[in-house]
């Protein structure tokens, strides 16, 4: 019996005892955890998700947190002078299969609660609950402060992915950009696999500080004299 399931934006395909290599997870090690993005099922008959089996899930154990080997990320740009070099370990969790089940719990009938009979002097508490609202209601809503999102894009070194990873993480201003620190930028990009883990986010906020400080000319002084935004 096997099955394919999502761990951590990763699809693996795991069977009970195996040990399997994931992205780091927050839980502690030896605690148990519960996958419920069960794709497809393998037990002597194949079951596919849409996207997901409902009432199916895998649960395992967490048997240590590590780093991954080292890897070197090697860019050049010819004829430019422009060299980099960058090492990278990922963080990971080492996981061991303990059961895949098909199917959940049967979830236990509820029962209805059965009405509560008024008195007459909490109908009058209730018409005068419902009076208040009413009051409220009429009065101006109060407009919620929107903040518009501006174009990371003109940081150097972010490009329009990065920019929607930032975004979807709610770094999606320059004021806000300017304040987060080198190693939560480093590890929002490593949550988004290896591809963006590389990246070196050093000079960012030094960046997106003089843009959210209108500094635009001093700001493309800065990125014409330094290569590739990196100090």
């Amino acid at each position: 019996m096997y099955a394919i399931v999502e761990i951590a934006g990763q699809q693996f395909k795991v069977a009970k005892n195996q040990k399997v290599f994931v992205h780091r997870l927050q839980d502690k090690e030896g605690s148990k955890v519960t996958f419920d993005n069960v794709l497809l099922l393998d037990d002597g008959k194949i079951t596919l998700g849409a996207p997901v089996i409902e009432g199916a899930a895998v649960t395992a154990k967490i048997l240590k947190h590590l780093k991954g080997d080292k890897v070197i990320v090697f860019k050049k740009k010819r004829r430019k002078g422009y060299k980099v070099k960058n090492g990278h370990r990922q963080y990971l969790s080492e996981i061991q299969i303990e059961s895949i089940i098909a199917s959940g719990a049967k979830k236990a009938p509820t029962k209805k609660a059965e009405p509560k009979k008024e008195t007459p002097k909490a109908k009058v508490t209730a018409k005068k609950e419902v009076a208040t609202k009413k009051a409220v209601a009429k009065k101006a809503p109060i407009k919620a402060k929107t903040t518009k999102a501006d174009d990371l894009k003109k940081v150097e070194g972010i490009g329009p992915k990065i920019a929607e990873i930032f975004v979807a993480a709610g770094i999606d201003t320059f004021a806000k950009l300017a304040k987060a620190s080198q190693k939560d930028l480093k590890a929002i990009l490593e949550a988004a696999g290896s591809r963006y883990a590389s990246k070196n986010p050093g000079s960012w906020p030094k960046q997106a500080k003089m843009a959210a400080e209108g500094k635009w000319e001093e700001l493309n002084k800065w990125q014409n004299e330094v290569k590739g935004g990196i100090e």
